[in-house]
């Protein structure tokens, strides 16, 4: 697992990008539609703005169509060669599981999104104590 500090770690724990603490959403279950995508305005541990300016996760449209992408082309190379499956019951398959990943990718395209911008501050935690 990445250590605390890194990118990584902000990305796949789904915390504020400088202090590594705060949770980036409000709701824990991804699959509460009714909250999928409520964020805090800001972190509660160190207050960093999780929203830079309006409009702002627009931009993570374009990394969750590069999540889907990639997922997309390594399960069709695998379902090809691997497992020999047939492409209509491929893209069945692709088209179910991506359906049943939608919330994920988008929580983690918001967080890789910020994670752009927002540079890791290992003090940021504690001067709000």
């Amino acid at each position: 697992m990445p250590k605390k500090g890194s990118k990584l770690y902000s990305i796949l724990h789904l915390r504020c990008p400088k202090c590594h603490e705060g949770h980036l959403f409000t709701h824990s279950n991804p699959y509460s539609w009714k909250y999928i995508g409520e964020m805090p305005e800001q972190c509660p541990v160190c207050g960093q703005p999780f929203t830079l300016e309006p409009g702002f996760y627009f931009g993570a449209a374009y990394v969750s169509y590069a999540l889907n992408v990639a997922w997309l082309i390594v399960s069709f190379l695998i379902a090809e060669f691997v497992l020999d499956l047939d492409q209509l019951y491929f893209f069945i398959l692709a088209g179910i599981a991506m359906l049943v990943l939608a919330p994920w990718i988008f929580r983690f395209s918001r967080a890789i999104w910020i994670n752009f911008f927002v540079k890791y501050d290992p003090t940021a935690a504690r001067l709000e104590d």
